[in-house]
């Protein structure tokens, strides 16, 4: 693999939220950019008027577009889970597609991503591939300009469709548009996790309603244990109990009626959510420092014992796979969100997240390309595994895993379906506010009204 990068240099740790994935990393400065600041300066709102194929989405599957001489990968640079893997198969099970084509790759910001790759669509320069930005609705744009690879058709001619797992598929339908148009490099669940040990110590049952979680809740208070471990600094860990709430109550599509105009935040069925989870904060059950804790503090409080469960998503698994987890992996168990008396939800949708996925240019799409593509697709997901990362590839390997980490993979591999989360299709001013004054609703300081209509006004008001 030819590495564009081969001079870059490590700085302090980061830490970088990716629709709620944790991932941390090292910040790496790239030394040859695809632009400068200046030339990306303004460019956040472009339109694609002047994108060829223009086409309403019909990104076409076949291989008819002119393959790049490498195969030029861009990348967001606090991404260091992603690389190691197609690095590994550029040496091995894709060699032979490495040498037609030489994996090349780059990285960018990923708060830049976005303004780049539609400024290069709108030049027809669209690199092979390349990531997401942090923004569902701009690559959208790409799909709708008619500028990026129809994966679905592609795969499905190449013979691998059935080696990227349904649910992951589900995410990114709900993510992007409706269209299969992304690779899940990434693949999360969410869910709680809890201590095995606590539950066992005082005969508690894996609650699968509202109110049996509810009673755990208050069982755990009552015997001098945090109920939940939450992080109301990043307010997000919050937000996404009122959406797992809203999904179970009204159903899947609750937040898409948001999206479309069809409900409001301030309909009394959604301040309802919002005023279950006030509750949990009114009764302590999120203990008595929620506003004030980092995600650090608050995955601490579980991983010591201090908390009984914490909402969370799969890529807890390396803070619970690591020297920091006190309590041990073989006291971690993990159950879906439960399930609310009488809702029009289902306890079997897991709430998800593809990270940042990435997609092929359409008229990058080539025969080398597509070889690529098929040796990705087929490749993937074991040697992901192999490096103890779980995907939205599906993955037939025998690896040696912790018992909740095979858990975790299993509930992956046996999910048809999947929902978001509570910001996933807000727009920036929403999605901030919404998890700046979670902890606010948490902690009494502002009522479930005032906290819905501030996040609705600003949906109203971008």
């Amino acid at each position: 693999m030819k590495r564009l990068n081969d001079d870059k240099r490590l700085n302090e740790d980061t830490r970088t939220f990716q629709g709620g994935i944790v991932i941390t990393a090292s910040k790496r400065n790239f030394t040859k950019p695809l632009f400068s600041t200046l030339a990306i300066a303004g460019v956040s709102a472009l339109v694609l008027t002047g994108c060829s194929g223009g086409n309403g989405g019909d990104g076409g599957g076949d291989a008819t577009g002119a393959d790049h001489e490498m195969l030029d990968y861009v990348i967001n640079s606090e991404n260091t889970t992603t690389e190691p893997i197609l690095d590994a198969l550029a040496n091995n099970q894709c060699q032979a597609e490495n040498e037609a084509q030489p994996l090349e790759i780059s990285g960018i910001p990923q708060a830049e991503i976005d303004a780049q790759m539609q400024l290069l669509a709108s030049q027809g320069g669209l690199p092979s591939m390349f990531a997401a930005g942090g923004n569902p609705a701009e690559g959208e744009k790409l799909w709708d300009a008619g500028v990026i690879l129809d994966l679905d058709e592609a795969m499905t001619e190449l013979g691998v469709r059935d080696k990227v797992s349904d649910a992951a598929v589900s995410t990114i339908e709900k993510l992007y548009g409706g269209e299969f148009n992304f690779l899940p490099f990434q693949y999360n669940i969410e869910g709680f996790f809890y201590n095995t040990q606590i539950f066992e110590e005082n005969g508690w049952e894996v609650p699968e309603t509202w109110s049996d979680l509810m009673t755990v809740a208050g069982e755990a208070d009552a015997a001098g244990v945090t109920p939940f471990a939450a992080s109301g600094e990043q307010g997000w860990p919050l937000t996404r109990l009122v959406s797992g709430y809203l999904f179970r109550s009204l159903g899947p599509d609750a937040m898409q009626k948001i999206a479309d105009g069809d409900a409001k935040l301030t309909d009394p069925e959604y301040v309802e959510a919002a005023a279950q989870i006030a509750e949990i904060g009114d009764m302590g059950y999120f203990g008595d420092n929620v506003a004030s804790l980092d995600y650090d503090a608050a995955t601490n409080e579980f991983l010591t014992g201090n908390a009984a469960m914490i909402y969370m998503g799969s890529w807890l698994l390396g803070n619970i796979n690591s020297d920091s987890n006190q309590i041990g992996t073989e006291n971690v168990g993990f159950m879906r969100f439960p399930a609310v008396e009488g809702g029009a939800g289902s306890i079997d949708e897991y709430p998800s997240n593809v990270g940042l996925p990435s997609t092929f240019s359409k008229d990058a799409y080539g025969p080398k390309t597509a070889d690529w593509l098929k040796c990705i697709t087929e490749n993937f997901g074991n040697e992901a595994i192999e490096q103890g990362q779980i995907t939205g590839f599906v993955s037939d390997v025998e690896v040696d895993l912790p018992v909740i980490s095979e858990t975790i993979k299993d509930e992956i591999e046996g999910a048809t379906d999947s929902v978001l989360w509570f910001e996933a299709l807000f727009n920036a001013k929403a999605s901030s506010i919404s998890s700046t004054n979670a902890a606010l609703l948490a902690t009494g300081q502002m009522t479930p009204d005032e906290f819905m209509t501030l996040v609705q006004d600003a949906l109203d008001n971008p």
